[in-house]
């Protein structure tokens, strides 16, 4: 047990230019948005929304603009956002979102989150 089979050897194994969120697994999801079809979601997390095919039409609210993304295009959208998408054209776009997943938090962390939130102090160290 002390060699990785090749299916499992880290091929990046240096630590230069390493992303806090690099190791965490991600969920991506794909879409199209057809022609005269119009998308509306409210996001649930950070995430990343990829263009493929055809132009897309992005609006948030609150912004004071509305975005194209033409394909090959990254957009970053934040967490609790309205968005609507679009195609531009007779073309069908795909689409992907990719979010990381939090790492998950331990239960003092949430302890001591729950009661920052109320308003409380953590006890004092003995």
């Amino acid at each position: 047990m002390d060699q990785a089979s090749p299916q499992c050897k880290d091929d990046d194994s240096s630590l230069s230019g390493y992303q806090p969120d690099e190791r965490l697994p991600k969920i991506v999801l794909h879409f199209s948005v057809v022609p005269g079809a119009t998308l509306t979601w409210r996001v649930d997390a950070d995430c990343t929304l990829s263009v493929q095919g055809a132009r897309l039409w992005l609006t948030r609210v609150n912004a004071p603009y509305d975005h194209w993304l033409e394909p090959g295009n990254a957009f970053r959208l934040h967490r609790g956002e309205r968005v609507w998408l679009s195609t531009d054209g007779e073309r069908t776009a795909r689409a992907s979102l990719t979010c990381v997943l939090p790492a998950k938090r331990g239960f003092v962390r949430r302890w001591l989150e729950r009661l920052a939130w109320l308003g409380l102090e953590a006890p004092a160290a003995r």
